[in-house]
């Protein structure tokens, strides 16, 4: 009615006043290899905030050299925003030339990245690409919306799934144009309603673990169909916090470092993993909340969900609900905060060259998320 359409109109021009706003201390870069630099296709401004913030962080040459004591390679982080074209499939388009502008396409690694709903992308899961390739990389990703993912996810679904398909097609059919043995490796990944947007070209695990060298999703939604099927087909015996699925031929999922060994059987390649808390209500929230109690309550829960909670019919629905509210307002390791432990997860994913699980321990604390940024 006319007070919903005044509401979203009001949500509309205060988001849409966040992603415009200019910050002078956040220069537009001075390197070709970024985008909204020299030669860029797109403009500084045109990114959005968190564009310009994801565009202008992540760990510099120096830092990258210091860190793996050998000469590093500037990393490249290419991006276009929803004021950079008219229209997802445009805009995924404009952000894979950016990516073949700046050289992407001959880098060891193409890291494709699916934002939340603001454009926000996960600082950690970025930069520690960059660790491990010793800044031979390349990142790319897009916007979609400017609203913030809870409310996204009520209104910008289908764009976050078309976002995440057109992004994909775009960048893969640049790879498939090289020769085979030139190809980088091409990875994705994303956080909450990334990760539901990061799954969206791939019908089943089959088809991701054909198309990509590898996927790292954290915090997954009861919207992501891949990890929803993979979860309730899991491994008897394994619980829905944590789930086993074919016996972790190819997929992992993962609240703490020790659970990617999980379980002893042979981990196949290319591999995905899954970073979920049993606390993350961001994963857990479900409209069957309402009236069936989740088997994460029925089943042994996981190591920081309360022995005390028991599920009553809406009440429990209405508590989760309110815990998304402040599901980042928790450490490392709970609620929806996914940072230290993404270096495992692609340490594991990806083995890099040369990387070492020490590599791992040193670059977990200087990994940070960026959320409020």
């Amino acid at each position: 009615g006319i007070v919903a359409r005044f509401a979203m109109t009001t949500i509309n021009n205060t988001f849409e006043s966040v992603n415009n706003e200019d910050d002078p201390d956040n220069p537009a870069p001075t390197t070709v290899l970024r985008s909204g630099g020299p030669q860029s296709l797109v403009s500084w401004e045109s990114l959005g905030h968190q564009g310009r913030n994801f565009v202008a962080g992540g760990p510099t040459v120096a830092e990258l050299t210091e860190f793996n004591g050998a000469p590093a390679t500037e990393p490249i982080r290419t991006y276009a925003g929803l004021n950079s074209a008219d229209g997802i499939k445009a805009t995924a388009k404009l952000a894979a030339e950016e990516l073949r502008r700046t050289g992407g396409l001959e880098r060891d690694v193409i890291g494709i990245a699916t934002t939340t709903g603001t454009g926000w992308i996960n600082e950690a899961e970025a930069s520690s690409l960059e660790y491990m390739y010793n800044g031979n990389s390349a990142l790319v990703s897009m916007q979609y919306s400017f609203l913030p993912s809870w409310i996204s996810f009520l209104v910008d679904q289908e764009n976050a799934l078309q976002a995440g398909q057109a992004l994909f097609e775009a960048v893969d059919a640049m790879v498939r144009e090289l020769p085979e043995n030139d190809r980088p490796k091409v990875v994705v990944f994303g956080e909450s309603l990334g990760s539901f947007g990061g799954e969206a070209p791939f019908l089943a695990l089959n088809n991701l673990i054909a198309r990509t060298d590898g996927a790292l999703f954290s915090g997954p939604t009861f919207k992501n169909e891949i990890w929803t099927s993979l979860t309730i087909n899991r491994d008897e015996g394994s619980p829905q916090w944590l789930p086993i699925y074919d016996k972790g031929e190819n997929v992992r999922f993962s609240a703490r470092p020790e659970n990617l060994g999980r379980p002893d059987d042979p981990w196949g390649r290319p591999r995905v993993v899954y970073l979920q808390h049993a606390s993350d209500p961001i994963s857990w929230w479900n409209p069957d909340l309402l009236f069936a109690k989740p088997d994460w309550l029925r089943e042994t829960r996981g190591y920081d969900v309360s022995p005390r909670m028991e599920w009553i019919p809406v009440v429990t629905f209405l508590q989760v609900s309110a815990d998304m509210a402040v599901a980042v307002d928790v450490p490392d390791g709970h609620g929806h905060v996914y940072v230290r432990d993404v270096a495992n997860a692609w340490a594991a994913i990806l083995q890099p060259p040369g990387w070492t699980a020490e590599k791992t321990e040193k670059l977990r604390p200087i990994l940070r998320s960026d959320e409020n940024s």
